[in-house]
């Protein structure tokens, strides 16, 4: 992967093992074990009770009863995931040598599962606590002591004002999923409606400058509902999940694509206002060729199936006899790997694969997405979503129409007064902003990026 450029970062799962998993096994065999105190155990369910149930599809209680150990255990998530005791010094210390041992095989960060769940007190929801932070501080101080140049990536599905303490000042994760910009895009898609976006991202407090957002439209997991209302949980049921098999714990186990009802333009216009905000975007497998999913498969599986690289057997994924697969590739008419493959999608100019590879290769042309500032513009008509990306010199002004319709939208621009709008994509000039409301008109689910330009910019840019 390094000689190709690619950097590759793993999942670490520092909240919790397998029940399989030795340290357990070990724990539960005797009272005596030294492994005992490496998970957390009582001889009541009744501790830590503030604590909500995550996995409400499957789980009933945080608390197991094991008839070897004699005792409960705990759970965050799935009874078969018991929870590490992290007020165990022992455990911190066996986590870090885990961290060494990847880092020391070149890896080049890790995805951290499930951060704020690591500790527990009784009077408290178990969730975001004090020594948590500590625990990170720790990672962190390890990892940029004996390890520069690497990345930790806190998992933490929690409102923005949480989140950022997963920051701390600088000290603890470099970097952290936005959850809750996600369900809000696609709520904002469907209602024709700019608001929840703008919302959610005023809610986002400022991280520190040496820190980054990690952006996603969908994941390895269900579509979560977690950090949104009630009303607003229900509503995307209503719209995204009409199967109840769609559904999943607090949810919706949908890939992009068919969520979208692969609609192209929708998933372009997607993919511009991912890009376009600030944060470093993370695309999931398939869904840069528009792959489906199988709702017919149990728990998460439904959206993990194979990667479709061709029409060949099994998609090109693997030569191994269909049975043996664990997951089998699709097959159906729409979405099947003969239907949606990379080789096709590379054989047609026109196809998302190819688009998508030039809209990257063009949001890396200009470091404004990544590093710049972000200022909504919040114009008065509600189905489109503007905003300007601000780097040194570099401004950019990116305009998305929410609405299936076409809309015309009058932007404020004053203050950029005399420079051009140059539309990125076709290096189109357009008419020099002035002091009167900048009109502009948008096809329907279109979108345009302009770099505002002054005039000897602008013509350096040609000459270049």
């Amino acid at each position: 992967a390094h000689q190709r450029g690619l950097r590759v970062i793993s999942d670490l799962v520092v909240n919790h093992t397998s029940s399989d998993h030795p340290w357990f096994q070990e724990a539960r065999s005797n009272p005596d074990s030294p492994k005992r105190d490496w998970h957390v155990w009582s001889d009541t369910v009744h501790r830590y009770e503030d604590a909500r149930i995550i996995f409400t599809d499957t789980e009933t209680s945080n608390w197991t009863w094991d008839e070897e150990a004699g005792a409960y255990y705990w759970h965050r998530f799935f009874s078969h995931q018991p929870d590490l005791n992290y007020d165990n010094p022992e455990v911190i210390e066996a986590i870090i040598d885990v961290l060494r041992f990847w880092l020391d095989l070149g890896l080049d960060g890790f995805r951290l599962d499930a951060v704020p769940y690591l500790i527990e007190r009784d009077g408290t929801i178990c969730e975001n606590l004090p020594e948590t932070h500590e625990i990170l501080r720790l990672l962190r101080r390890t990892v940029d002591e004996e390890y520069p140049d690497r990345v930790l990536l806190a998992e933490a599905n929690q409102w923005p004002e949480d989140v950022v303490e997963y920051f701390g000042d600088g000290d603890e994760c470099h970097m952290a999923f936005h959850f809750p910009v996600m369900p809000r895009m696609f709520m904002s898609v469907r209602r024709e409606e700019a608001t929840p976006m703008y919302e959610i991202l005023e809610r986002t407090p400022d991280i520190p400058a040496n820190c980054q957002w990690g952006l996603f439209l969908r994941n390895h997991d269900e579509l979560t509902l977690e950090m949104v209302t009630d009303e607003e949980r229900d509503y995307m049921y209503s719209e995204y999940a009409k199967d109840p098999r769609m559904k999943i714990n607090v949810g919706i186990r949908r890939r992009l694509a068919p969520l979208l009802d692969k609609g192209r333009d929708e998933i372009e216009l997607m993919h511009a206002i991912l890009f376009s905000l600030p944060g470093s975007p993370i695309l999931y497998y398939g869904d840069e060729i528009a792959m489906g999913d199988n709702v017919y498969l149990g728990d998460r599986d439904g959206v993990r199936t194979p990667m479709q690289w061709t029409a060949d057997r099994n998609g090109g994924f693997s030569k191994a006899d269909f049975a043996q697969l664990y997951a089998p590739p699709l097959m159906d008419p729409l979405y099947g790997y003969q239907a949606v493959n990379v080789e096709a999608q590379l054989r047609t100019q026109t196809s998302l694969l190819r688009w998508l590879r030039r809209f990257v290769a063009l949001r890396k042309e200009h470091p404004v997405f990544g590093l710049g500032t972000y200022e909504p513009l919040a114009p008065s008509n509600h189905r489109i979503f503007a905003h300007v990306r601000a780097y040194e010199d570099d401004v950019m002004l990116c305009v998305h129409n929410l609405a299936r319709s076409a809309q015309y939208v009058e932007l404020d621009l004053s203050r950029f007064k005399g420079r051009h709008p140059v539309e990125i994509f076709g290096r189109t000039r357009f008419p020099a902003v002035g002091e009167l409301p900048y009109l502009l008109t948008l096809a329907p689910r279109g979108f345009y990026w302009f770099q505002l330009v002054e005039d000897e910019s602008e013509e350096a840019s040609h000459d270049g």
